[in-house]
């Protein structure tokens, strides 16, 4: 071996490479590879903080970009008072707590009628007439006495007059002192008062209308004359023991188109 190959020098017949121009496609793409591996370098490293974060019970808080539009301060207040408005609708419902010395009233309104009797009274004998029933015009007459003690009912009975049995009591008695108020059953006209000569003694009778009547009967008095107005629960008489009477009494009578019927069925 020569001394010129030991010390390293090339051979005086060896090529010399030739260099290469730069390439500049070349570069960029060398650069880019170094940003990218540079971004996942700081990608793993935020990593790595997070889960160390988290680990030592720390929160981190990261401000990220948004795309969002934002409001325009116009629109500012009309939108958040939807926002409110929409957020007042989800909210549940809350007990409501009351001091023990508050009232609180939950009473109604009271709702008041009033009844009519005599319309009443009216409407029946319009739609029924004599075929009225009991039923239908119980307590459409008001009693004609504060008290009332009924003695002799309406019907067939033995006469306390004459012994005679079969007659006809064509009324309802009613136990009574002399000289005690008498009351129109219902309002009317007064058609007759006076002496009434079949056993009634001094007696009233008043038209109710639609063909309804009512009579009283053995009066010591009366107080009212034909023709005049009465109202329901007016005084006309004093009952008495005038007439067919073995005492005290009211005799008290209905009739329906010109027939008695049982006064218990009105009252």
């Amino acid at each position: 071996m020569s001394k010129h190959h030991a010390s390293g020098r090339r051979r005086a017949g060896a090529p010399v490479p030739i260099a290469r121009p730069r390439d500049a496609q070349r570069l960029e793409r060398r650069r880019r590879a170094t940003r990218v591996r540079s971004d996942l370098s700081l990608t793993g490293m935020s990593q790595k903080v997070a889960i160390a974060a988290a680990a030592s019970g720390l929160v981190l808080t990261i401000a990220l970009p948004t795309t969002a539009a934002s409001i325009p301060a116009g629109e500012t207040a009309a939108a958040t008072g939807e926002a409110v408005a929409a957020a007042e609708t989800t909210v549940a419902p809350r007990d409501i707590t009351v001091p023990d010395a508050a009232l609180v009233d939950f009473s109604r309104t009271a709702l008041q009628s009033t009844f009519d009797a005599d319309a009443k009274l009216t409407e029946i004998m319009t739609a029924a007439g004599s075929a009225a029933v009991p039923a239908a015009a119980r307590g459409s007459l008001s009693a004609p006495l504060d008290d009332l003690i009924m003695t002799s009912p309406f019907g067939y009975r033995v006469s306390p007059i004459t012994g005679m049995g079969g007659e006809l009591h064509s009324g309802q008695d009613f136990s009574s002192s002399c000289g005690t108020e008498v009351l129109s059953a219902a309002a009317g006209t007064v058609t007759f008062a006076g002496w009434h000569p079949y056993g009634g003694g001094n007696r009233v009778v008043i038209d109710h209308g639609n063909g309804l009547e009512s009579t009283y009967n053995h009066l010591s008095l009366s107080s009212v004359k034909e023709g005049q107005k009465v109202d329901r629960g007016e005084a006309v008489a004093q009952s008495g023991s005038t007439g067919a009477s073995t005492g005290c009494h009211l005799h008290f009578e209905v009739m329906v188109d010109g027939q008695t019927v049982d006064p218990m069925g009105w009252l």
